[in-house]
């Protein structure tokens, strides 16, 4: 930093912020996203009529959202898109309550969450109290719309009542899809080779969301009757907060945080399995490794991050383009494997040679030290070896699939090089 920048840095703390560290279309989102929260929020509360009712009824549920974090923070909170259940106590006050009551209760939870259970940054804190509670305010809008000044009138026959559940419930799905969208959105622009079918429709994050659905509205209608009914959800919601946290933690412990992809032991221990069952049931199998080229002269032209971006952006499209029971993990380094159940090898060059040529064609952005983002591309070499009478395990495969994949580098590389066949056409 020469000395002008230091004084500037100096004079205004704000520039060491990380938040201009994103790229430009990012930090425009964010910023959008706080500025709109901070508006509605300012126009909510200045409509604010206070009722001794309400603030006790805010106060209910802001208290269990503390109760919550506070209860579940030894199970920790992994990094990356976290998953939990504090819109249990979020969306009964926007349904029940004013608008500005939805939109101010994520503000003590994550601020609680900052201090209490993981230091993240600041502006993604911020960030995601803004979508929350721009989402809790569309779902409030929404709701008291629909319903009106009958909105808590919840007497007499059953019939009603399901109709205000209904619509309850249609209303926390508005609020998820909003949240969920910005959030990803937000995701993308961070990593753009994240998968947004696995951030926001993936069986597991949509059986999240339904449980999570389903306990505020049951948690809503216990507020709309008596507010101190919702006692009897604490323990369920603090099993399912622990019961997220764990399997997060779990998850994360099997991925490999640079490429999202499964890493060398949790591979190993998924392809054992496979291999073990192709060889006793006698089906086809392949084995393929994948090396990046030349992937040392990207990191020291480029710098670690663009070999970051290159690793993440290969690994994103090699998962993309096989199928989903293919089991693929980052075996180390610039190296990928992928196991082929039922799969012969004549299939399997054809499968890694449309491979090989798509990876080529993956422009990843590489950030240079002057701040210049530069659109680069890589080639990758592929050994693939079969399970056959002389390959009965995996470390057998691994090491057939090696050599193949050091034929196909001492050929030239970009190529793809079959372990049963050395005449195998060159790309």
């Amino acid at each position: 930093m020469t000395q002008e920048a230091a004084i500037r840095a100096w004079q205004w703390p704000a520039a060491r912020w990380a938040v201009w560290q994103l790229t430009r279309r990012l930090r425009l989102l964010v910023t959008a996203v706080i500025a709109c929260y901070a508006a509605v929020l300012a126009a909510a509360a200045a409509s604010l009529h206070l009722r001794p009712g309400d603030l006790t009824a805010y106060a209910t549920l802001l208290g269990f959202g503390i109760i919550t974090v506070e209860l579940t923070r030894r199970s920790g909170e992994p990094a990356g898109l976290v998953k939990d259940l504090h819109a249990v106590w979020y969306l009964p006050a926007a349904i029940v309550l004013p608008p500005l009551y939805g939109l101010a209760a994520p503000v003590p939870v994550l601020v609680l969450s900052q201090l209490r259970v993981r230091r993240a940054l600041m502006h993604r804190r911020v960030f995601t109290a803004a979508a929350i509670g721009l989402s809790l305010a569309a779902a409030s809008l929404a709701f008291h719309a629909a319903v009106g000044p009958f909105a808590a009138s919840l007497s007499g026959p059953a019939s009603p009542q399901l109709r205000w559940a209904f619509l309850v419930a249609c209303c926390a799905a508005l609020r998820t899809m909003i949240n969920k969208f910005l959030v990803v959105a937000a995701i993308k622009g961070s990593e753009p080779a994240a998968s947004v079918r696995q951030l926001a429709w993936g069986r597991e994050v949509l059986y999240n969301d339904v449980t999570e659905l389903c306990l505020s509205v049951i948690v809503a209608f216990a507020v709309a009757h008596v507010a101190l009914m919702i006692t009897f959800a604490l323990p369920f919601v603090i099993l399912l907060q622990r019961s997220f946290r764990h399997a997060q933690l779990v998850d994360q412990a099997r991925i490999d945080g640079k490429t999202g992809l499964l890493n060398a032991a949790a591979w190993q221990r998924e392809a054992h399995t496979e291999v073990t069952r192709a060889a006793r049931a006698g089906a086809p199998l392949c084995l393929a490794m994948i090396d990046i080229d030349h992937f040392k002269q990207v990191n020291d032209t480029y710098g670690h991050l663009a070999g970051d971006a290159a690793l993440a952006a290969l690994a994103a499209a090699t998962r993309a383009l096989l199928r989903d029971y293919d089991i693929v993990g980052r075996f180390g380094g610039e190296e990928f494997a992928v196991l082929l159940p039922d799969t012969a090898i004549t299939d399997a060059g054809t499968v890694t040679e449309r491979l090989r040529a798509k990876l080529s064609q993956i422009t990843f952005l590489a950030r240079t030290a002057s701040g210049i983002q530069l659109p680069l591309q890589v080639t990758v070499s592929i050994g693939v070896a079969a399970l056959s009478t002389s390959r009965r395990d995996l470390d057998e495969l691994i090491a057939a699939a090696d050599l193949a994949l050091y034929r196909a580098k001492a050929d030239g590389r970009n190529l793809v090089r079959l372990a049963d066949d050395a005449s195998a056409p060159a790309s």
